[in-house]
C-alpha cells in the first residue's frame, strides 16, 4: 500500500495524507461498484495479502494496470 501512497503522491504532485485519502475514496468507489470477489482480491493486494506486497501473485502496479482496462484505460 506505501508504494501505492507514494506514485499517486509522485503524480499528483501532493502529500502522502491528501494520496492515502484520495486511495481510500477511490477504494470505496471500487468496492461498492465491482462484485464481491474482485473487491476482496483488490483489497487483499492493497492489504498485502496474496498477491500483495510480498505475495506470490502480481505486484499491485500491475493489478492497477489491468483494472484500468476494465474502465478503457
Amino acid at each position: 500500500m506505501n508504494e501505492l501512497i507514494e506514485q499517486v503522491a509522485a503524480k499528483a504532485g501532493i502529500n502522502a495524507d491528501q494520496a492515502s485519502k484520495a486511495i481510500d475514496a477511490v477504494m470505496e468507489q471500487l468496492q461498492s461498484r465491482l462484485p464481491e470477489p474482485i473487491a476482496g482480491q483488490l483489497r487483499g493486494l492493497l492489504e498485502g495479502g496474496p498477491g500483495g506486497e510480498g505475495g506470490d501473485g502480481p505486484d499491485i502496479g500491475d493489478a492497477l494496470k489491468n483494472l484500468g482496462g476494465l474502465f478503457g484505460r
